[in-house]
């Protein structure tokens, strides 16, 4: 796939799951993405930060094939080699991750996107030539260890003009709060939790993305 269409196909997403094994009840990744996948979401980012090199390579394989027969973007966490190596549509870069200018160099096809946790990060992201860029947490979250303080809705009404790059926004985000996101400006949510540990993914997937598009229609 070329990067225009990826870019053409990322614009139109509206939910961003993100898969953790260790948050999802006991289940595997794949039955995570099974969930996704019937849930009707476009997209998936594979984060899998306690297996080997190994392991986490063949998983990427293994999502890879089967968001190809879903028709979905994948993009792969942290690793530009093996998102390269496994066709995958984009990676996803932490604050101390490969840095983005690099990844740009060496994999131009990919979307290249970059975390953010506040208007200098990401406004160096998107100097750098980040696709898209993630800003967050927004709401106090246990998934980031380390992460103390939170942006709040406030913060992307300050931040999204200043973006012309799709941004998604993240932390602590739940059906019961994301109308506060929506209302600062957010149009692409991405979660783990949300999804991870509903006790049916499909329909949390689904109940997610109507939400959205109600607000949207409403807005």
């Amino acid at each position: 796939m070329a990067t225009e269409e990826r870019k053409l196909r990322f614009e139109e997403i509206d939910l961003y799951p993100v898969t953790c094994q260790r948050l999802s009840s006991g289940r595997s990744d794949l039955d995570v993405l099974e969930g996704i996948i019937e849930g009707g979401a476009s997209i998936v980012q594979l984060r899998e930060k306690e297996l080997s090199e190994r392991d986490f390579f063949r998983l990427a394989q293994t999502f890879r094939k089967r968001t190809a027969q879903a028709g979905m973007l994948l993009i792969i966490n942290d690793r530009v080699d093996v998102a390269l190596a496994v066709g995958a549509d984009g990676v996803h870069l932490g604050q101390e991750d490969f840095p983005v200018w690099a990844a740009k160099k060496i994999a131009p096809d990919l979307l290249i996107g970059a975390s953010s946790h506040n208007m200098e990060e990401a406004l160096r992201a998107l100097k750098e030539g980040a696709d898209y860029i993630n800003l967050g947490p927004i709401f106090p979250t246990g998934t980031k260890q380390g992460l103390e303080r939170f942006l709040g809705p406030g913060e992307i009404s300050k931040i999204a003009p200043l973006l012309p790059i799709p941004f998604t926004v993240m932390g602590g985000i739940k059906e019961a709060n994301v109308g506060q996101v929506l209302e600062a400006g957010a149009r692409k949510i991405a979660v783990v939790t949300a999804v991870t540990q509903a006790p049916d993914i499909a329909r949390a997937v689904s109940s997610f993305r109507n939400l959205m598009g109600r607000w949207r229609s409403e807005g």
